[in-house]
């Protein structure tokens, strides 16, 4: 068993195999995830888990260099993005009807709970090196 960081291994295995610059998202409770784009379904009733956790988890054990947000969320929303991952990581606002088009390109969805609006983010993997 581990002892910390992550605990769910389908998300710890499909985190694992993420390479430089593929794509993963952590989805809110109601965005449209394509059937061909697998899904990691945390959520378990409404807010729960929620976005923040479950993006706080992910991202304190992944190397991120680039995102992309819905320029609709909230400023405050957008703004946590970037406190989260740092002046080096660009993340960039999409409409969000741009931003659901990207969802088909993207390894993997981690679905929450979450039920605030546009609380979702794709994310790029980087290198630790």
């Amino acid at each position: 068993m581990r002892n910390g960081g992550l605990l769910h291994p389908e998300l710890n295995l499909y985190l694992s195999l993420l390479g430089h610059t593929d794509r993963f998202c952590i989805a809110d409770a109601g965005l449209p995830i394509p059937d061909a784009v697998p899904r990691i379904d945390l959520a378990f009733a409404p807010g729960k888990p929620s976005f923040r956790d479950v993006y706080e988890a992910v991202t304190g054990v992944t190397v991120i260099d680039k995102a992309f947000c819905a320029e609709e969320a909230s400023e405050e929303m957008r703004q946590s993005f970037q406190e989260r991952l740092g002046p080096g990581c660009v993340v960039t606002a999409l409409p969000h009807e741009e931003l659901k088009v990207l969802v088909g390109s993207v390894r993997f969805v981690v679905r929450t709970g979450e039920c605030t609006p546009y609380a979702n983010i794709i994310l790029q993997s980087g290198v630790f090196f």
